[in-house]
This record gives structure tokens, C-alpha cells and sequence, in this order.
């Protein structure tokens, strides 16, 4: 699958990169660091990816703005979303789903929770019949 992460933490994005190696992951990995960078790589013309994963708490357009974004867009808005993020507030889980996404994933503190659910999202997807835009 090809994976585009939309993640302005560089701390985070290194983590996830961590997981991807760690389980040796054939997954080919994009990265955004905010929602506007990431509608440019989607509208690019370039391959799209398989699933996004999402961060909520992003300067210049969060999480919600890009998923309100992403879903006006006849050729992008089917994409597998999911919210990858420390929120727990039960208002932006709601948005989100009210919104579209496919998921909700709270980042854990220890790392090796974090893998475990990395690695759980990533073999659930793999199992899927994606749309390819």
C-alpha cells in the first residue's frame, strides 16, 4: 500500500517511520506536514495513496479542515482516512466521523503500544479492497 502521513511533528513523524522499519513494512510512505501540503501532493497529479493517516492538531489547517477539504473532491474524497492523534476530546472524534473518516486512533504514550497499533491499522488495511482514485 502506498501511505500518506499528514503529521507537522517531526518527533512523531520519526516514530512512525520507526514502526514501518521495525515490522519491516512493504509500504511506500508519503509525508505531509500539514493539511494544505497535503491536498497539493493529492491534487498533484502524482500516485495517490492507498489510506491517509491523519494528525488533528496541525497549524495553517488542522485535521477537520483538511477531511472537510478532502471530501468536496470528487477524485480524492474516497481515500481511506484515518485520524491518527492524542486527542481524546469526544467533540473532534464526532466532527470526524461526522465528517467521513475511517478510523480514529489515539497515539499511546509507550512506543510499543504505539507499534502494536500502527501495525494492527496497517494489516487491516492491507486485508481491504481499497479504491484506487
Amino acid at each position: 500500500m502506498n501511505l500518506l502521513l499528514i503529521e507537522d511533528d517531526a518527533i512523531e513523524t520519526m516514530k512512525f517511520q520507526r514502526v514501518l522499519k521495525k515490522i519491516a513494512s512493504p509500504h511506500k510512505l508519503m509525508e505531509a506536514k500539514n493539511g494544505e501540503e497535503a491536498l497539493e501532493l493529492l491534487t498533484s497529479g502524482n500516485q495517490l495513496p492507498d489510506i491517509i493517516l491523519l494528525d488533528l492538531n496541525m497549524p495553517r489547517m488542522n485535521g477537520i479542515e483538511f477531511l472537510t477539504k478532502l471530501k468536496q473532491h470528487d477524485q480524492i474524497k474516497y481515500l481511506p482516512t484515518i485520524i491518527l492523534t492524542t486527542s481524546e476530546n469526544r467533540h473532534d472524534l464526532l466532527e470526524c466521523y461526522k465528517v467521513g473518516v475511517a478510523g480514529y486512533v489515539i497515539k499511546p504514550l509507550k512506543f510499543e503500544d504505539y507499534e502494536t497499533k500502527i501495525k494492527s491499522v496497517l494489516e487491516y488495511w492491507s486485508n481491504n479492497e481499497l479504491v484506487k482514485a
